[in-house]
Formats: C-alpha cells, structure tokens, sequence
C-alpha cells in the first residue's frame, strides 16, 4: 500500500509550503498523478483525511488530474497511447518506444487562507 507513503510525504510538502506563505488554513490541493504510479486517488484521499487531523490541511478538498500513459516511437516519432499490453507502435510496429507521459505524481498548486 504505497499510497500511505505517498500521502505522507505529499502532506509533509503541502505543509511545509503552506507554513512558508503564512497560511492558517488550506482549503484546497491539486495533485496530478500519472497512470504509470499505480497510486489511486480514492486511497491517497482517505490516508489524507487520516493523517491530515488536527493539522491545517484537515477538512481540505483533494482534486485530481489523472494523465493517461503516453508513449513515442523511437523509430518514427509517432506519440500513442499503449494499451496495458499493446506497447508496439501502431504506425511502424516497432517495440522501440520511451515512455513520455503517465509517471507523473506533484502537487500543482495549493489554496490556502
């Protein structure tokens, strides 16, 4: 369950930040996660209402951008989305592609009172 872990250290950031600009209170996080993490937003929202009692960020709103997996041939450049077990380029057929999208996990932004 990464999730905990994740929760942990996004709650440490979003502290930290929130302690930076003075605020009391924050109403508001936007986390984007890539498909690639494996993370669900639904774990990371109820470890946040756990470990965020009794700190400024209880009862705050969790949003969340979720970005497909995103792939480039390396052979021809065309940019795809695989499927979970398709990974061969739809154009040329080759298998040599790099990941360009999909492991993302930041916080975007915060709101804060």
């Amino acid at each position: 369950m990464h999730e905990m872990s994740v929760t942990m250290s996004l709650l440490d950031l979003i502290l930290d930040e929130a302690a930076k600009a003075g605020a009391s209170k924050i109403s508001e996080v936007n986390i984007v996660i890539g498909q690639m993490t494996g993370i669900i937003d639904d774990y990371v929202r109820a470890n946040f209402e756990l470990l965020s009692q009794d700190t400024p960020a209880e009862g705050a709103t969790l949003s969340f951008r979720n970005i497909p997996r995103q792939t480039r041939c390396r052979n021809c450049g065309h940019t795809f989305q695989p499927s979970e077990f398709e990974w061969n380029c739809p154009e040329c057929q080759s298998l040599e592609v790099e990941i360009t999208g999909g492991n993302e996990l930041y916080v975007e932004s915060i709101e804060v009172e």
